[in-house]
């Protein structure tokens, strides 16, 4: 029998809403098909996007939004998205499956799908093939209001009024797809580059985005900080306001990667137990940060993380298109609760991809449009964001004894919202086993006020053709034992509890 033990009092930290957000990449189908049919498409759409889309993303609340990569964005010229869409230039996207992109989704397109979806704005910068000008006139492009070269390009393109760019992130995996730089050269270039991302309006802050470690190279990450704190003036305090890290669960490792539907129990294991190495991760990667930035005023910015399995048969290798199923929903939520654990850290993070491109939450083909299980346990984890984490305790549950080592058979968080009503978030990563829990209060006497379940047979998916096998469905299995709420969590399950105090 496991406990739950919730110190209703005790807040640790605030879990910023940006913890959920989004990344959207010129990836395969993600942007074209996929969020933007263009104006005259049969499929409904305001303004080019998809209508069915925009309704399902804006039902997650989503925080934020990352354009336009990715790999991409290190090559991607951002002049070639404004203007008369007939008058852009096209380009081969050579980082994914070499097909022509014609640009009709630039800079304007993406002010709109975040008008749209009611989200904040993160740009990310090209540094990789990219100059300090060019970024420096993209910046003055969308976000300065007077006078100026850039604003009166911006005028003349059919869009007066500036928009607000709440993150940039300057470059991106350069220590890869970005540049292939070592982190020194890098820190320095972050340095220079970020010079000249001007703040035009204190009213409109834009914060700053450095490039950080991909998965576990703690070298980067030290180098990094120690070259770009290195005689900093005090006056330029805020010059880095996130540091990115990036990490995807390959359960049969990075050349194979495997299957999304088709695997044993024991690759089931391994995969949640890749995606809870996130856990060392975010420990080991903040530990470092914490000796420069001991006020942690700088945050953890995990902007790409998910599954990332070889792509369904039959489709372009380039265009990274998988499919999803429990097994997904478990690493989302094993995912999201070691977020909210450390939300004194991290401050964003962006699940790969939206739609149609690795975990996304969305997938579509043509005018239909599915609901992965990730987008319905993200539907669940909503109710966190914005709130105050509070301290648990988890005892009792056995651990799962894998082939790749100990792992946690549940998973959880807590927070409450401003209302005082208390998330309680609960995976069980057993794939066959049920597992019985105790929920009880440190103080205050609460009452069930809403309860939903994600889950079923571990290899579960939607399809086209049946796009509900799995969804979040209410449950009413729990009772009062005394002081304590008791349930039992089916193998391969993710559950989600919300408390309001009695008599509210």
């Amino acid at each position: 029998m496991a406990e739950l033990k919730i110190n209703d009092k005790e807040r640790l930290s605030h879990i910023q809403p940006e913890i959920y957000g989004h990344f959207s990449e010129h990836l395969g189908r993600c942007i074209y098909e996929g969020i933007y049919v263009g104006e005259d498409s049969s499929i409904p759409n305001v303004n080019g996007m998809r209508s069915d889309v925009v309704e399902a993303l804006k039902e997650l609340k989503i925080p934020v939004l990352r354009w336009p990569g990715g790999c991409f964005a290190d090559e991607y010229h951002w002049r070639d998205g404004i203007g008369e869409k007939e008058g852009r230039k096209k380009m081969v996207n050579t980082h994914w499956g070499g097909v022509t992109e014609d640009n009709s989704f630039g800079t304007h397109e993406f002010f709109e799908l975040c008008r749209q979806l009611g989200c904040k704005t993160y740009i990310n910068g090209n540094v990789g093939s990219g100059t300090v000008q060019e970024m420096s006139e993209w910046v003055e492009y969308m976000t300065f209001e007077g006078v100026s070269p850039m604003a009166d390009l911006r005028e003349k393109n059919g869009h007066k009024e500036p928009w607000r760019v709440d993150y940039f992130g300057v470059g991106n995996e350069n220590w890869g797809c970005g540049g292939n730089m070592r982190p020194s050269y890098y820190a320095d270039l972050y340095r220079r580059y970020q010079t000249y991302v001007r703040v035009y309006d204190a009213k409109r802050p834009l914060q700053k985005i450095c490039g950080g470690a991909n998965v576990d190279d703690y070298e980067w990450t030290r180098t990094v900080l120690a070259t770009t704190h290195e005689h900093t003036p005090p006056q330029f305090h805020g010059f880095m306001d996130g540091l990115s890290l990036h990490y995807y669960v390959h359960p049969d490792g990075w050349e194979k990667k495997g299957s999304a539907t088709e695997f044993d129990e024991q690759t089931w294991y391994r995969t949640l137990y890749k995606a809870y190495f996130m856990e060392e991760l975010v420990s080991k990667h903040g530990a470092i940060m914490d000796e420069f930035d001991p006020d942690k005023k700088i945050g953890m910015i995990v902007d790409e993380w998910g599954t990332w399995y070889t792509c369904e048969p039959g489709t372009n290798p380039g265009f990274l298109y998988q499919q999803n199923t429990v097994r997904d929903a478990l690493v989302a939520a094993i995912t999201l609760n070691i977020f909210n654990k450390h939300s004194d850290r991290v401050r964003m993070a962006n699940l790969a991809q939206m739609v149609n491109v690795l975990q996304a939450v969305l997938l579509t083909e043509g005018e239909k449009m599915i609901k992965t299980p990730t987008y319905h346990v993200m539907h669940q984890f909503r109710y966190h964001q914005d709130g105050e984490l509070l301290a648990s305790k988890l005892s009792g549950a056995k651990e799962l004894d894998t082939k790749e080592g100990k792992l946690p058979r549940i998973t959880e968080s807590v927070s409450v919202d401003k209302a005082g009503c208390i998330t309680v978030t609960l995976g069980n990563l057993s794939a066959d086993e049920p597992e019985d829990v105790d929920i009880s209060f440190a103080d205050g006497i609460y009452e069930v006020c809403e309860s939903t379940r994600v889950g079923g047979e571990i290899h579960a998916h939607n399809t086209f053709d049946d796009p509900e096998t799995v969804k979040e469905t209410e449950i009413s299995d729990y009772e009062a034992r005394g002081d304590k709420l008791h349930l039992t969590l089916p193998a391969g399950s993710v559950t989600l509890l919300r408390f309001m105090p009695k008599g509210n």
